[in-house]
């Protein structure tokens, strides 16, 4: 356990790194300048102010010389200061991570709910019902989410005025209002998972059928829900926790864009702002952030690895 604990905290600090430092490289290359948005588009700023602006920033120094000091900084517990707030990175960001982890948990746990089981049954029934849910779940990773995002906007909120149209109300200032705000954004990212999670589903649990054991099972006379929910998904789960960790991760691009047609003000929408502005310390953080939520749930996929199949304890 302790040779597992240690390799996974020198694979999530070299992961860390690398995502660090590969951001700090392509914002720094990207067109824009974080002094010309700090002075503004004002045609009469001087040379000598733009100098004394970038000195300010400490843009003036050496890019490896720019990445020490934010890595020193971080390891003394900052992430630095917005350029436009004044705020430290940390409380900006603070306030804006909840409303993103609420849009992606909410959308795993109903996509994996959902898609589990229309996995599960288009395996078990097969035939006519079989395609017809194959093709509802292509047809759902087929759509283009500000499509949908615009459809659902403009039918459920528009017209019948069951949810808002845009914002977001944090859960614990009112659970009612968090709810009813995140219910457009979670369907629009669900959309985009439903093929891979129910398509793995379903491929796993055709695998597991085709197993001696499930054949001894339903020659013994158990009913099928009990061979499929007690017995068969758990041996098709570990391919299926694994959709669902990649799927998580791929979230966290995908709100990038929900979070602006929704008007959210979360980690995506922070990236897109701080990119605009050439904020160098914001889109560091943001991806700091990002490359933390990447390390803990390969370790909670890991964990279910373990859990779900006690041979993976055994061979780690």
């Amino acid at each position: 356990m302790v040779r597992i604990a240690i390799r996974w905290l020198v694979s999530s600090a070299a992961l860390l790194f690398a995502v660090t430092a590969l951001t700090f490289v392509l914002a720094s290359l990207a067109p824009g300048s974080a002094v010309r948005a700090v002075l503004g588009a004002n045609t009469s700023v001087t040379p000598q102010q733009c100098a004394q602006v970038k000195h300010q920033l400490g843009l003036d120094e050496p890019l490896p010389l720019q990445y020490w000091h934010w890595l020193y900084n971080l390891l003394h517990g900052s992430l630095g200061t917005d350029l436009f707030s004044g705020q430290p990175v940390t409380a900006a960001l603070g306030t804006r991570i909840d409303a993103s982890l609420s849009l992606i948990v909410a959308t795993i746990v109903v996509s994996g709910l959902a898609d589990v089981t229309v996995g599960t049954v288009s395996a078990v029934r097969g035939g006519v019902t079989g395609r017809i849910l194959d093709t509802l779940t292509v047809f759902g990773f087929a759509l283009p989410s500000f499509w949908l995002a615009l459809i659902l906007i403009e039918v459920l909120a528009v017209r019948v005025r069951l949810f808002p149209t845009t914002g977001y109300v944090a859960l614990d200032s009112d659970p009612g209002q968090w709810l009813r705000g995140i219910v457009l954004p979670v369907l629009t990212l669900s959309a985009g998972t439903t093929a891979a999670i129910a398509r793995q589903t379903r491929d796993s649990m055709l695998q597991v059928f085709g197993r001696d054991f499930i054949t001894a099972l339903r020659s013994r006379g158990l009913p099928l829900r009990v061979i499929v929910w007690k017995h068969a998904l758990r041996n098709a789960a570990i391919p299926v926790v694994t959709t669902l960790g990649v799927v998580f991760i791929g979230l966290l691009g995908g709100t990038v864009l929900v979070e602006q047609v929704f008007a959210i003000p979360g980690l995506g929408e922070a990236a897109v702002t701080a990119t605009t502005n050439h904020d160098l310390a914001m889109i560091e953080g943001i991806a700091f952030y990002f490359a933390i939520l990447v390390v803990v749930v390969n370790l909670l996929v890991d964990i279910s690895y373990a859990v779900l199949n006690p041979k993976v304890r055994v061979a780690v």
